[in-house]
């Protein structure tokens, strides 16, 4: 009786083993799919994380507006597209999650040298600003410079012109007879005057400039009639004088007298007074005046 139990625990026991292992193996199969399906969506999951930081590198990059922004968008695209492509991809395979990681690893190294480039470009774009700068520190001193001699040399050549000027001095006017002999003589009668004599002085400058220079001589009568050749002259800056007679000399640095005359001719000097204007062109320089009794 205890031997057939034994045998028949010992066939019991042989004929349970094999479905045992074959159902262990069929549980071990499905937990490994399970744990490479886990392990696959995670680094799907990782590898999307990661294209999401990239991107907002990519969109911080763009936003320094350098020579590189335009390839810079294009690449960020990749990423964008290469995202879509891993969200719309269902249980992908290993051989797929290595493609994704080996994209993402190329788009990672991309920005890793554009980044640099961008630096790059930054430091040349900002030793070029200090460039820059320097130079217009330079041009603002040479333009200082340059505005400061400017203003010198238009206070040198004012005061070389002034310098240069000729002044006049001793106007004065009277009226002359003249004697059987032929002779002239002062005289303050208007029945007597045959001429009134016009003169002044030419003072000395030796910064003028010599040669000929001409004057106009302005009498005026009692009723402001210009007396003499009563002639208009105009100096093409609007001036214009009329004048009744010319005298010129010819200077040569030194004071020079001066005169003209004006003669009665056919016209006798009436009593009264006389006003005499001397001009330099239409500056006038000087005035005298005579009475006649």
């Amino acid at each position: 009786m205890i031997l057939v139990l034994g045998v028949g625990a010992a066939v019991l026991v042989f004929s349970n083993e094999p479905g045992d292992i074959e159902s262990g193996a069929k549980e071990g199969s499905i937990v490994n799919i399970i744990l490479s399906e886990n392990k696959e969506s995670s680094e799907q999951k990782n590898i999307l994380d990661s294209l999401t930081t990239l991107k907002m590198a990519y969109d911080q990059a763009i936003l320094e507006k350098t020579a590189l922004s335009k390839e810079l968008e294009l690449e960020r695209k990749n990423v964008e597209n290469l995202m879509e492509i891993i969200k719309v991809s269902n249980n992908p395979s290993s051989a797929q999650i290595k493609i994704y990681r080996n994209q993402l690893s190329d788009l990672n190294s991309s920005l890793q040298s554009r980044v640099l480039e961008v630096k790059k470009l930054k430091s040349q774009n900002k030793n070029l600003l200090t460039e820059i700068e320097s130079q217009n520190v330079v041009m603002y001193k040479q333009k200082a410079e340059n505005d400061t001699l400017m203003l010198k040399q238009k206070k040198l050549e004012s005061t070389l012109k002034d310098a240069s000027k000729l002044s006049l001095s001793n106007f004065k006017v009277i009226a002359l007879r003249e004697k059987s002999s032929g002779a002239e003589l002062e005289t303050n009668k208007a029945k007597n005057t045959k001429k009134l004599k016009a003169s002044f002085t030419v003072n000395g400058n030796a910064v003028a400039k010599s040669g000929k220079r001409v004057y106009y001589i302005q009498v005026l009568d009692q009723k402001n009639t210009v007396l003499g050749d009563n002639k208009l002259i105009e100096f093409g800056n609007d001036k214009a004088l009329v004048y009744s007679f010319i005298v010129s000399t010819d200077f040569q640095g030194k004071s020079n007298n001066v005169y003209g005359i004006l003669n009665a001719d056919e016209n006798p000097f009436k009593k009264g007074t006389y006003f005499v204007n001397f001009f330099d062109k239409q500056e006038i320089m000087g005035s005298a005046s005579i009475t006649l009794e």
